[in-house]
């Protein structure tokens, strides 16, 4: 764990600056078996400072891969420095940003460190369970991984925090040939919020995502090709949730929005049903933790939720707190780095459209002909809110009943337009935190959200 003894340099501040210094773990495990063949393992261990120091509009960075008394002065040094390099040319010169809250987030959990052998014994385990209980398929892999994020924020203005974020999980994956001849592949995941050793003590969650993997997989053996066309379709809370955080979350980051996003021009426009109310929830969602809880960001802004879009019409953008300053509100948090040489950017935390108030099984009902589209292995998204999803589990709907299932498909649409047709949202939510964001930088975010009844573009054989 790291030390906090970066609060004692908070004395060295400069004068009139806002200064943020960090200091950051970053730490991953990873152990992969094809086929019962060891054929990955490492680890990874990155720890160091930064310095952030931001004189009338302009800012100062430094960061080194040390934690050292030496190593904090220098990064504090060089930031101030080189703020006021760039502010002897800065024109206009910009005032300070507005006030924020002030206090003290203290460490409230720890982590310890896991042996790689428990990577290695899970896989193990795991494999030997696919090999009695699996039969007829042709490659098997068992992937157990682990990152942790943990960081020292001291800031002039704001919070001072000790926080972490870990997360532990293991990815099954197994092909077969379909009756066809098609070569065809399901994965799933099992884990979440916590280190390796605490989700993974016992392997029961585990065993039940290999079970479902394995029936979706003899599922798919009788595939048929989606038809391409415009289709009524039913998404997974998984799928709703990649659409929320890829498709429309991007588009109202604050930045992106500057760069011309096509949430520029829409605030306070309807841009969804009615029906639809979407979140980027900070540390608590629905009364429960939050899938990846971010309680103080490194700007050192106390962290809150975003409602996004309340009842179809867009309420607020994500900001860092010079964009906040600029569209006249304030930050809620949204301001993380993911590795200790990176600024912070304007991320997405826990993104999710809210459920409604409709069963699953009346959704079903409701379709004559039309699609249930289940598990994504990718999303992209642009600034306009156009969309493409791959889809790897799916079923047909036939006169409101769950028919064969599909062939790997793709689905596509402008986001905006496509959630103006949302006229069904069940009442539960499905919370996905195993993937990364890619904005310049990689971020642990969580997705999630209800069954989803829409219109979209599917993609034919």
């Amino acid at each position: 764990m790291l030390e906090e003894t970066l609060y004692y340099y908070k004395q060295y501040f400069a004068d009139g600056a806002e200064t943020e210094l960090r200091a950051q773990r970053n730490e991953a495990r990873r152990a992969t078996f094809l086929c019962g063949q060891l054929v990955a393992n490492s680890s990874s261990d990155y720890t160091g400072v930064s310095a952030r120091v931001r004189k009338k509009g302009v800012s100062g960075f430094s960061s080194t891969g040390e934690y050292t008394d030496a190593s904090v002065r220098r990064v504090l040094e060089e930031a101030t420095s080189n703020a006021e390099l760039l502010e002897r040319h800065a024109k206009p010169i910009k005032g300070r940003l507005s006030d924020l809250a002030k206090g003290l987030r203290p460490m409230t959990e720890s982590v310890g460190s896991v042996p790689q052998k428990q990577y290695l014994d899970a896989c193990r385990a795991l494999d030997q369970y696919v090999i009695d209980h699996c039969p007829g398929i042709t490659s098997r892999t068992i992937v157990a991984t682990s990152d942790t994020v943990e960081k020292v924020i001291a800031t002039s203005d704001g919070y001072d925090a000790h926080v972490i974020i870990p997360r532990s999980y293991v990815y099954i994956i197994m092909a077969a040939e379909s009756n066809d001849g098609v070569p065809i592949e399901v994965f799933n995941v099992a884990g979440g919020y916590g280190s390796f050793d605490l989700n993974f003590n016992f392997l029961d969650e585990a065993k039940k995502v290999a079970d479902k993997v394995y029936d979706d997989l003899m599922k798919k053996k009788e595939a048929v090709y989606t038809e391409a066309g415009v289709k009524t379709c039913i998404l997974s809370g998984a799928l709703a949730g990649m659409l929320a955080h890829e498709a429309v979350g991007h588009t109202v980051e604050a930045d992106l929005v500057l760069g011309g996003s096509v949430a520029a021009h829409l605030m306070d426009q309807q841009v969804a049903s009615e029906r639809v109310t979407m979140v980027d929830f900070a540390h608590t969602a629905l009364g429960e933790p939050a899938p990846l809880p971010v309680y103080v960001d490194d700007e050192g802004v106390l962290a809150e939720d975003a409602i996004l879009i309340e009842n179809g019409i867009l309420r607020s953008y994500m900001h860092n707190r010079e964009t906040a300053d600029h569209f006249g509100t304030k930050s809620l948090g949204n301001a993380r780095a993911w590795m200790y040489s990176d600024e912070p950017l304007i991320r997405m935390r826990n993104t999710a459209i809210l459920p409604g108030k409709d069963t699953f099984s009346d959704m079903i009902a409701s379709v004559d002909d039309g699609y249930y589209f289940v598990e994504t292995n990718n999303g992209q998204a642009d600034s306009t809110g156009e969309f493409m999803f791959g889809v790897t589990v799916g079923y047909e709907i036939k006169q409101g009943k769950l028919g064969r299932a599909l062939y790997d498909t793709t689905i596509s649409g402008l986001a905006f337009e496509m959630l103006k047709g949302v006229d069904m949202l069940s009442d539960e939510i499905e919370w996905v935190s195993s993937g990364f964001c890619g904005k310049k930088q990689p971020m642990p975010v969580g997705i999630g959200g209800p069954h989803v009844r829409c219109e979209l573009t599917v993609g034919g054989r």
